[in-house]
Parts: C-alpha cells; structure tokens; sequence
C-alpha cells in the first residue's frame, strides 16, 4: 500500500496547480485568463493535496486528468488564445497535468485494491 504524502505524481499535481494558480503575476492575461488560472491552478493544487492524503483515492487522479483537459481547453473557450504567454501557460500545465494524473491512476488503483482488500 502506498504510503500517504508520497506519490511524486500527486506532489507534481500541487505544483502545477500553484504554478498556474500564481502565473498571472508573471504573464500577460487579461481579465478571463487570469480568473480561469487562479481557479483552475487552486483546483488543481487542492486536488494533487486530494490525492497526497488519500493515495487510494482514484477519483482524485481522474480528477487532474479532468483539470488538465479543461485548462488546455481553455484558452479557446474563454478566449484567451491571443494572450501568448497564458495560452502557453494553460496548454502545457494541462498537458503535464495529464500526463502525471493518468500516470498516478495505476499506483491508486493498487492502494485502493489493497485497502478495500484490508477491511474484508
């Protein structure tokens, strides 16, 4: 069983999430960039915590893979795609977001298995 707090993929969440949570600091957004990154970047970040503390939790992984896929999304259905740095932004944290969310699901479903294998 994995270990709560110590899923790389889980800390990888987090991090993705405060980086696009904090970017309209550094980037050129406008109005709808910056709030769909403040809230997708906290989505993700609760999210990766979600998962940190309950590591056989598979709907949390799902959920980054869900978070991903809607931030990479985003720039187009919120219209942000001409600000370059918060479409790139949205595009590659969504993909990574993916990436490490889907590479967690085998290692959730293992601790899920093992939990519900423990209570019988």
């Amino acid at each position: 069983m994995t270990r709560p707090w110590s899923r790389w993929q889980d800390w990888a969440s987090v991090v993705l999430g405060v980086y696009t949570l904090l970017a309209p600091l550094w980037t050129d957004t406008n109005t709808s960039a910056m709030w769909t990154m403040i809230v997708f970047g906290a989505l993700l970040a609760v999210t990766g915590l979600w998962s940190l503390a309950t590591p056989g939790s598979v709907v949390s992984e799902y959920s980054h893979v869900v978070l991903g896929a809607l931030l990479f999304l985003a720039p187009w259905v919120m219209r942000y795609s001409d600000y370059t740095q918060a479409a790139w932004t949205s595009w590659i944290v969504g993909v990574l977001a993916v990436v490490v969310g889907l590479a967690a699901v085998p290692a959730a479903s293992a601790a899920h298995r093992g939990h519900v294998a423990g209570q019988h």
